[in-house]
């Protein structure tokens, strides 16, 4: 049996073809945002739970606007829109989760433990509900509201407090309102920390 090979030129035309009808993905966005902590841990910062406080930080829950990788802007009491463009590089409530993180080691010297150290380890523990990470339309603001809910370390009950934090945003955008919202989370960031210590 003989098998019949295909010129060339109609090898790649074919392929040509086939790259106009054939998608792997969609677009990537043109930019991922991602926040930092303003107060992180030092290169080199050495702790230990034996002569420290440990703590052990949960990722907050969230409404389902902000289980999404996009920016929210709330443009009345009842309706949300999007910011154009501006796309999360992970779920907000996690990157939220590791600045508060960090923010406790820097500001409050405390040892944050993952769930696997936690177990063996009389940590405190901080959850709670990330209410809003986005923009409100109506006064252009990026908004920060965390509902805390704080166990410390040797005691059952349940400590909470809401935080809030307002950073003017000038044009909501993509830019401006990740970097807006990075400044508004690190605030409320500050604030936890300090009332995590205050208690210790």
């Amino acid at each position: 049996m003989k098998t019949r090979l295909l010129p060339p030129a109609l090898i790649v035309g074919a392929a040509l073809s086939l790259s106009g009808c054939i998608s792997f993905g969609a677009k990537p966005p043109p930019q991922l945002l991602t926040i930092e902590a303003a107060n992180g841990p030092a290169v080199g910062t050495q702790q230990n739970s034996a002569t420290a406080a440990s703590i052990f930080v949960k990722v907050p829950t969230t409404p389902a606007a902000l289980a999404t990788a996009r920016v929210p802007v709330q443009e009345t009491p009842t309706t949300i829109a999007y910011v154009k463009d501006a796309t999360w590089s992970e779920p907000p409530a996690r990157l939220f989760a590791r600045l508060v993180s960090d923010t406790l080691t820097a500001r409050a010297n405390m040892v944050v433990l993952s769930t696997i150290e936690s177990a063996d380890d009389p940590s405190a523990s901080l959850g709670g509900e990330l209410r809003m990470f986005g923009i409100d339309a109506a006064t252009r603001q990026a908004v920060v509201t965390f509902d805390a809910a704080l166990t410390r370390a040797g005691k059952t009950n349940v400590e909470k407090r809401r935080f809030e934090a307002r950073v003017p945003v000038a044009t909501i955008d993509a830019t401006t309102s990740g970097t807006a919202l990075n400044q508004a989370a690190n605030q409320v960031a500050v604030e936890v920390a300090q009332w995590v210590s205050a208690g210790r």
